[in-house]
């Protein structure tokens, strides 16, 4: 099928030239814009640092050829391979929390708030902390946690503990607590979109059918949940692994994760390895969202 353009000389009878262009022509024009984004702003920086990740490096300047030591002390370091162990250990835990609380908030928000514009006030609440830095979200816990911190005063006052806990900050409890804070919205967002499209009919169906609030939950639900939810598992994993500031700052530095190392590797003027690092974090990531599509069709959902 061919598309047709018309075009009228001037100065000539008024009669139709018609100049047959391919049918496809069209749908690639169209998608020619969004091509040359993606390919500037995506694929091509990704194809550099893949680039690089193969370059030497001294302490003052990098060599491109094609070597691949970099990858043998990534993936030959045990140290390595603790830290990218510690980071999936942050991004299990970090994502098994955000997922709880997220789908009670958006649940509640979904099927107790009657009012739509109710609905859209609390949940504007929710994002009312993200008009701030996330540095200055995250930071606001040392105050709160530190040894003379509001949570210690509270508890030796009372008399529930004779001296100030110590863990409470610089440690991992205080990295995964200000990891919940900053990504459970990450969290909330895509499931409360998900459980808006619910239809209600469904649920007065199993209720009139004698199923119990609970089996509500578990039958209909959860299951009709389940892409937001995976959406929701993909922001909050690929961004608990991609963050070294949290990290840094709130272990006081006795933690590690691998975008903090490759953060201390650009530090130092190793960039082929970090870049190294980078390939292999995001090969990492790329599976583990690829393994969620698999298990879940989020398709309809985007």
């Amino acid at each position: 099928m061919m598309a047709t353009v018309r075009f009228i000389g001037a100065g000539e009878p008024r009669q139709a030239r018609h100049l047959k262009l391919p049918s496809w022509l069209p749908a690639y024009l169209e998608a020619l814009p969004l091509t040359l984004i993606l390919g500037g702003f995506l694929a091509l920086p990704i194809l550099m640092i893949a680039v690089v990740s193969f370059w030497d490096y001294d302490f003052a300047q990098m060599y491109p050829g094609f070597v691949t030591f970099n990858y043998t002390e990534t993936l030959g370091s045990w140290v390595t391979w603790k830290t990218y162990l510690n980071t999936l250990k942050y991004a299990a835990i970090v994502w098994a929390l955000t997922l709880v609380i997220g789908f009670w908030i958006a649940y509640f928000l979904a099927f107790h708030i009657r009012s739509a514009a109710m609905q859209g006030l609390l949940f504007l609440v929710c994002t009312v902390p993200f008009l701030t830095s996330n540095i200055i979200r995250m930071i606001s816990w040392i105050p709160v946690l530190g040894r003379n911190g509001i949570v210690n005063q509270a508890l030796v006052g009372s008399g529930i503990l004779s001296e100030p806990v110590e863990w409470l900050l610089y440690s991992d409890f205080a990295v995964i607590l200000a990891m919940v804070h900053l990504y459970t919205l990450f969290m909330v967002t895509p499931i409360f979109n998900t459980l808006m499209r619910i239809d209600r009919s469904l649920v007065e169906a199993a209720r009139d059918a004698g199923a119990s609030g609970w089996q509500i939950l578990t039958n209909v639900i959860l299951p009709l949940a389940k892409p937001g939810m995976a959406i929701g598992t993909i922001f909050v994993v690929t961004l608990v692994m991609a963050d070294f500031s949290t990290v840094q700052v709130m272990s006081g530095g006795q933690s590690a994760s691998v975008a903090l190392m490759m953060k201390n590797q650009m530090s130092l003027l190793q960039y082929p390895a970090a870049a190294a690092n980078a390939v292999v974090l995001l090969v990492l990531v790329l599976l583990m969202v690829a393994g969620i599509m698999r298990i879940v069709d989020i398709r309809k959902e985007l």
